[in-house]
């Protein structure tokens, strides 16, 4: 006759022979989420000085926002600081060459004269913020590089940052701050 102490060992040792055959064929647990280490540069921009130019500076701003991972431009608040200072001008555009660090200070000037010429408002803002973000000019260049500016012709649209240029400007803001080099702060005017 079979001992009652058997059935219990027996019924443990199923229980254990399941639960371990259950477990080798589970799903393995997911791993844990790469986390992003990246640090961020908010950098703040003041563009109550630029009216006639608001639609432009918000697309060009997006394109930036969209094409480079560490340095994200946002509208200052009223009455904050701010580090781009943009403002409308009669002239040509023009911009102090970055790349700007947070709490540092930058000069944007949109320009009209270019805009009488046929430029394309959008990528007149977004190649100015290039100028904030660190790049200089490429001229000449075709109108694949924003940062070919007004000797693309008046007939190109591209608002957006190439490979080149989006990998310069994430360079420049490595490590969640704004090169440690000083930047460079000379004013580049986009006069053709």
């Amino acid at each position: 006759m079979l001992d009652s102490r058997w059935f219990k060992a027996a019924g443990v040792a199923v229980a254990l022979t399941l639960a371990s055959a259950t477990a080798a064929h589970a799903a393995p647990a997911p791993e844990p989420a790469a986390e992003n280490t990246a640090a961020v540069v908010t950098l703040r921009y003041d563009d109550s000085r630029a009216g006639g130019w608001e639609a432009a500076i918000a697309a060009g701003v997006a394109s930036w926002n969209a094409n480079v991972g560490n340095v994200k431009l946002v509208e200052a608040a009223p009455g904050t600081r701010a580090e781009i200072q943009i403002v409308a001008t009669s002239g040509w555009p023009q911009a102090t060459l970055g790349p700007v660090r947070p709490g540092g200070q930058a000069r944007v000037e949109l320009g009209s004269q270019a805009v009488t010429q046929g430029h394309d408002k959008t990528r007149i803002a977004a190649h100015e913020l290039g100028h904030s973000l660190g790049l200089p000019d490429t001229k000449p260049g075709p109108c694949s590089q924003l940062m070919s500016g007004s000797s693309a012709g008046t007939s190109c649209k591209n608002a957006v940052p190439n490979a080149a240029e989006r990998s310069r400007v994430e360079s420049a803001y490595a490590g969640g701050l704004a090169s440690l080099a000083p930047a460079d702060g000379r004013i580049l005017v986009d006069a053709p």
